[in-house]
């Protein structure tokens, strides 16, 4: 496949260094026509890993979410900060791959979360699937997406450029960085004040049971506590370009 002989960082145009090089061309404030293009030119035997393979299709969608979050906070910030943010933003197209154009509400939910709706607290199906998100779908949510996907918020996670031969390290760093930069635990009063996002997408992480799990295998919290939860305000401040090496 060389839909538009673009060369990446990685050397190659497979999907995920496509991805990986639209992201970086974000991070570093360059072109990215030639990588939208490409992306927008793959087909589904160019995306046979991306459906077939877990890790790479982590990689791939994470990069394409983020890097989809930078070009609309660039070329259309009015989006963002407009009180229909969660319609003119989130369900604006942000780029197309193979054809579908793509919003992050699509990539979040529709793809990375396995087809889980925005709305529930992570307990309800995504109502309108399309075709799209039925063949490229993860068959199972990692919760570990919460702490990697930045949607242009002051209280988002840092970014990261993902790569398939490490992504499950990589989203292990991003869970602890995140974590421990968000969770506070009183021991006195046994209570643990976490993301907002362990609340919006509860069922994604299995629940408070799933939440604690997560809290004491990253070190949060000691291996035998079971905390009250409670969640912390979101900060909704546009804040673009949070990329970390």
């Amino acid at each position: 496949m060389d839909a538009a002989g673009v060369g990446t960082d990685v050397g190659d145009d497979s999907p995920t260094a496509l991805a990986r090089g639209l992201l970086l061309a974000c991070k570093r404030g360059e072109p990215t026509e030639r990588y939208l293009a490409a992306l927008a030119a793959l087909d589904d035997d160019d995306l046979r890993r991306v459906r077939t393979d877990r890790a790479t299709a982590l990689a791939f969608w994470l990069n394409c979410y983020n890097a989809g979050t930078q070009l609309l906070l660039d070329e259309q910030p009015e989006r963002y900060e407009s009180p229909l943010r969660f319609v003119r933003f989130f369900g604006r197209p942000a780029l197309t791959v193979a054809g579908a154009r793509l919003s992050l509400d699509r990539i979040e939910n529709g793809v990375l979360r396995g087809g889980r709706s925005k709305y529930g607290l992570g307990y309800l199906p995504k109502l309108l699937v399309t075709s799209f998100e039925r063949r490229y779908r993860l068959p199972a949510c990692d919760p570990r997406i919460h702490f990697a996907l930045n949607c242009g918020a002051e209280s988002c996670p840092a970014i990261r450029a993902y790569d398939p031969a490490s992504v499950d390290d990589q989203l292990d760093l991003s869970t602890r960085t995140y974590l421990d930069a968000t969770v506070t635990y009183d021991a006195d009063r046994d209570v643990v004040r976490v993301p907002r996002v362990c609340l919006w997408f509860r069922g994604d992480f299995g629940g408070g049971t799933g939440i604690r799990r997560l809290l004491r295998t990253h070190g949060v919290v000691p291996e035998d506590a079971t905390p009250s939860l409670r969640y912390r305000a979101w900060d909704w401040s546009k804040a673009p370009g949070k990329f970390v090496d």
